[in-house]
């Protein structure tokens, strides 16, 4: 009876082994998860989704997220070109598309993106002025994205985009910044202004060449003017006659008065 429990003994010793090795060489992945197995040591392949089965003692298996993983780099104490002190932040989006790289080349791959993408974000914007981080985003962000995915391209990782999110300038700089603005929307206007003015000097050029080849065009000009200001008789309007208007007159009345006085003499007769 006692060879009996001892034999009942073992085989329950026996299956709890059973279950805790199965236990322990079954294992279930997701859909966006893979496994790099190791056996003894050495890379035999990338497993899952799914069930698999690894010889416990034998294999070991690490996990890799193949999501998109959003990072936040933290904010960065940058000079521009123009030695303007601002501190910047940015957002980058990647994902691991090489689980066995991403595991065997570098030791954490997150912590390694992290800081190559904030030397990166340093180096890109200490090459370019103030104005062009505010300005010039968009190729600011490419320039940083195409330089992160090139460099992690050897870690198994795709660096899919890059955002600037803030610009952070001291408040001195800030009223720096709104008086130069002021002063170039003075510029422009001025420069406006005057290129408004020389090209209504050259159309009024133009129109004064048109009216001197024909006379008969600046006289029809004088009359369309009055009648525009004779039907104004709130005020009094005082209009110059033209010089050859007078003199065109001059000469009709003197041409009657000659004409008067043959006529005296033959009466006289």
């Amino acid at each position: 009876m006692i060879g009996d429990l001892t034999g009942n003994i073992g085989y329950l010793i026996l299956l709890v082994v059973l279950v805790a090795l199965l236990w322990a060489a079954v294992r279930v992945l997701r859909e966006y998860e893979r496994a790099v197995v190791f056996t003894l040591g050495r890379f035999s392949g990338v497993r899952g989704p799914g069930l698999i089965l690894l010889i416990p003692a034998v294999q070991q298996m690490q996990r890799v997220d193949l999501r998109t993983v959003v990072m936040d780099v933290p904010s960065q104490d940058v000079i521009s070109r123009d030695n303007v002190s601002v501190k910047v932040n940015a957002v980058v989006y990647f994902r691991v598309v090489d689980a066995d790289r991403a595991v065997i080349e570098v030791d954490d791959f997150m912590a390694a993106t992290s800081q190559l993408a904030q030397t990166t974000l340093r180096s890109v914007l200490g090459k370019h002025d103030l104005d062009a981080m505010l300005a010039e985003r968009d190729r600011l962000n490419r320039d940083i994205q195409e330089i992160l995915d090139s460099q992690t391209d050897a870690w198994g990782i795709k660096v899919a985009t890059v955002e600037i999110k803030h610009v952070d300038i001291d408040e001195s700089m800030v009223r720096a910044i709104a008086r130069q603005a002021e002063a170039e929307r003075n510029r422009r206007g001025r420069i406006i202004d005057a290129e408004g003015e020389q090209q209504a000097a050259e159309k009024l050029a133009d129109a004064a060449r048109i009216l001197g080849a024909v006379p008969e065009a600046m006289q029809l000009r004088y009359l369309a003017t009055l009648q525009q200001i004779a039907g104004d008789r709130s005020s009094t309007v005082v209009f110059p006659v033209p010089i050859d208007l007078l003199r065109g007159l001059g000469a009709m009345a003197s041409a009657a008065g000659m004409g008067a006085v043959r006529e005296a003499p033959r009466e006289g007769r």
